[in-house]
C-alpha cells in the first residue's frame, strides 16, 4: 500500500506532541501532510468530519498514566471509515501507563484501524528550574527515533496489499484502564511584576480559561494544568504555587530523572 496522504491530528498544548507527530509523518515521506490541531478552544465545537483514505497519525500527552480527558472530548469530533491511524502518546519521563492502550481503543472506537504505536518523552509540563525533568525533550536523538519510526511505517505498509494484511496492534497496557482521579480546581498565578499583559498566554490556553485586561485572570474551573501558558510566558510571570504541584514536582524530580527512550510498536 502506497501511503500519499497523512493527516496528523494532535492534542498539543505544548508543542511537544506536535513536533513528534509531524517528524513521523515526515519520515514516512508522503505527497501531502495536512494537520488537524485540536488544541485551541474551537476545536472543542468544530466539526472535523470522516477521515477516509489518508493515513492518520493521531497524538495527544499522557496526563497520570491516561490520555488527556480533554483531548478524548476533541478526539471525539472525528470519524473515521477503516482508516489506517498511528496512535502515538507524550509523556514526561514518568511512565505512559494505558495511555497507549487507551488511546488505541478510543482510535478503534472511532472508526480507525490502528496499525502501528509509540510512546515518546517529552520535557515534563511541571518541570522548572529547580526540577528539571525531561528538560529539552524532545531533543535531537527523540526527533531522529521519530523520523525512524515514520520510515518503519512506510516500510510495513509497502509489505501489504490492504489493511486486512496487517495484523491487530497490540500495545502495553491494562484495561480497566487506571483510574481517574478528580483534583480541586486549580490554575497557575500571574506575577504582576513580571508581567507584560503581552496575552501569549490567552494565546497559549486550550480551554479560553485566562483573560487579559488590566490584569490576567484565570478561571480555575477551565484549567486543565498542560502550562501551556507557563511554557508560552517569554518573562516567566507564569507560575505555579499550589502545595500539590510542588509535592508532584518533587517527588518527579527526586525519582524521575533517569532518562528513558521512545518506545515503538508495529
Amino acid at each position: 500500500m502506497d501511503i500519499r496522504s497523512i493527516k496528523p491530528v494532535f492534542f498539543s498544548p505544548t508543542e511537544t506532541t506536535a513536533k513528534i507527530v509531524i517528524k513521523i509523518a515526515q519520515g514516512i515521506n508522503p505527497d501531502i501532510i495536512t494537520g488537524i490541531n485540536l488544541t485551541p478552544p474551537g476545536a472543542r465545537s468544530q466539526d472535523f468530519g470522516q477521515l477516509n483514505d489518508e493515513l492518520t497519525i493521531i497524538g495527544t500527552p499522557v496526563y497520570a498514566g491516561r490520555v488527556s480527558p480533554e483531548a478524548v472530548r476533541r478526539l471525539r469530533r472525528i470519524k473515521g471509515n477503516n482508516t489506517p491511524a498511528v496512535v502515538v502518546v507524550v509523556y514526561g519521563n514518568r511512565d505512559f501507563e494505558d495511555a497507549l492502550l487507551e488511546l488505541r481503543d478510543i482510535a478503534t472506537e472511532l472508526g480507525f484501524r490502528p496499525i502501528a504505536g509509540g510512546a515518546f518523552i517529552g520535557e515534563h509540563s511541571y518541570s522548572n528550574e529547580t526540577a528539571q525533568i525531561a528538560v529539552g525533550r524532545p531533543d535531537d536523538q527523540d526527533m531522529e527515533a521519530a523520523k525512524r519510526f515514520g520510515e518503519a511505517i512506510k516500510g510495513k505498509m509497502s509489505e501489504v496489499s490492504t489493511l486486512d494484511d496487517i495484523p491487530a496492534l497490540h500495545v502495553p497496557g491494562n484495561f480497566p484502564y487506571k483510574k481517574w482521579v478528580e483534583r480541586d480546581a486549580m490554575a497557575p498565578v500571574t506575577v504582576e511584576s513580571l508581567c507584560t499583559l503581552c496575552a501569549e498566554c490567552v494565546a497559549a490556553c486550550p480551554t479560553a480559561a485566562i483573560t487579559v485586561a488590566d490584569s490576567v485572570a484565570t478561571a480555575e474551573n477551565e484549567c486543565i494544568r498542560c502550562c501551556g501558558c507557563i511554557k508560552k510566558c517569554p518573562t516567566g510571570a507564569r507560575k505555579w504555587e499550589n502545595a500539590w504541584i510542588d509535592q508532584v514536582r518533587k517527588w518527579l524530580n527526586e525519582n524521575c530523572r533517569q532518562r528513558k527512550e521512545p518506545q515503538i510498536y508495529l
